[in-house]
């Protein structure tokens, strides 16, 4: 069904010449203010452009962050109009081949990981790699993503947990899980005293006012409810704190009900979209997160690395990122009591404070650094392409066609390979 499709397309395009960057196109639904697309940001912003040259694909919208970068990179919008929009295949077959894509990632599952590796297989894209950042409802992978497996050279888990979890329940080949850990920029997130002052001069809040905040995309599967459930409780004790919520999204409605139920709208300051989060962040004196689900969230990093001590609950692979009693405290999902109780020992104890974000900092230098990010994908693509093509040079002529004989010749190995 597939080589039918091909060949209704025409024939493949070239490869790039020799010694040529690879051009690495990221199938996305839309990019809002979200962990995952964040770190699509930052991971296109460092890459080598002698070794692979970026771009974005919105199967839908291109959202806040996706505008941001259009001065950037290419980024390409609207290819889907609706859930059972059949059009999206070809709108993404012409795409990639217009482009010339050598590979092709699909970031989260759902519709871009089903679509975007059907399209990179019909339009003979040689790499493609399913890059996950969650670990179930809402982002499960699916039957029809699971039968896509032979089509995928590469499925990128964000811990060694994770790896873990994408071998044993959703069933991928070992050899196609591989660990790339979420990445960073330190010096932009850094402890900022400075910030602190500035955060309560925006809120019109006294310097020694505490706060709390979380960052995360107004969705159902971050559980704001929670964290305003802790807030509630753990204002009884502290009824100076303040708590933030930076991020916006469908939930914002039922979050400001829930905050006017519980009667603390007046400590609870919904922020929306900010592009400024390292000074926000900063500002902060305990980070929470309240998610029902995660792999490894960037915002917990985000928030180590500015020196901030976190409080989240202790699902998917958050508890790679947060030490108990090191960096932050760990609670069970939903346990709203339990999250109020962290945040309280937390905000009475400033020397605790103190220490676990200087542990929390330290801890994201030596393990979650975004050029290592950067060099894994690099590193990954590279060589599953440089093996592609030293395989292509053996094999029969219409089985080349992704490597033509001009592209393959005394091909150089490219830099950021594994190869040797």
């Amino acid at each position: 069904m597939l080589s039918y499709i091909s060949n209704r397309f025409g024939s493949v395009p070239q490869r790039r010449q020799p010694g040529a960057p690879l051009r690495c196109l990221f199938v996305i639904t839309s990019m809002p203010v979200g962990g995952a697309e964040t770190l699509l940001v930052n991971l296109m912003r460092r890459m080598d452009r002698d070794v692979m040259v970026p771009e974005v694909a919105c199967l839908k919208e291109a959202g806040p962050l996706g505008e941001a970068i259009g001065a950037e990179f290419a980024v390409h919008t609207d290819l889907l109009s609706g859930k059972y929009d059949l059009r999206v295949l070809p709108r993404l077959v012409r795409l990639m081949r217009q482009r010339r894509i050598d590979v092709v990632v699909t970031v989260g599952a759902g519709d871009k990981m089903f679509w975007g590796r059907i399209a990179a297989k019909v339009a003979g894209v040689p790499v493609i790699v399913s890059a996950l950042h969650s670990t179930g409802w809402p982002d499960g992978v699916g039957r029809l993503n699971r039968m896509l497996t032979p089509l995928t050279d590469a499925f990128i888990a964000v811990a060694d947990s994770h790896g873990d979890f994408l071998r044993d329940f959703e069933g991928f080949p070992g050899e196609k899980v591989r660990v790339i850990r979420n990445g960073i920029d330190c010096n932009r997130f850094s402890p900022s005293a400075g910030s602190r002052r500035e955060l309560r001069d925006e809120l019109g809040l006294a310097e020694e006012t505490p706060i709390v905040g979380i960052v995360a995309a107004l969705r159902s599967e971050k559980n704001h409810a929670m964290f305003v459930r802790a807030a509630a409780k753990a204002s009884e004790r502290f009824s100076n704190a303040h708590w933030v919520i930076i991020g916006d999204g469908p939930q914002r409605p039922a979050i400001e009900d829930l905050c006017d139920r519980y009667g603390i709208s007046d400590h609870v300051h919904l922020l929306g979209t900010r592009h400024d989060t390292p000074k926000l962040v900063a500002g902060f004196d305990v980070f929470a997160l309240s998610s029902l689900n995660e792999a490894s969230p960037v915002s917990i990093l985000e928030a180590m690395a500015c020196g901030v001590p976190v409080v989240a609950t202790d699902v998917g692979s958050v508890c790679e990122s947060v030490i108990e009693g090191v960096s932050g405290h760990l609670v069970a999902s939903e346990d709203a009591t339990g999250l109020a109780q962290a945040i309280g020992r937390l905000l009475e104890d400033p020397q605790k404070r103190r220490t676990m974000g200087e542990s929390g900092r330290r801890q994201v230098i030596a393990t979650g650094s975004l050029e290592a990010m950067v060099e894994g994908y690099q590193a990954l693509a590279t060589q599953i392409y440089d093996a592609k093509a030293e395989k292509a040079k053996t094999a029969r002529p219409e089985r080349a066609r992704d490597f033509p004989a001009e592209r393959i010749a005394g091909l150089p190995l490219r830099k950021g390979s594994l190869s040797k």
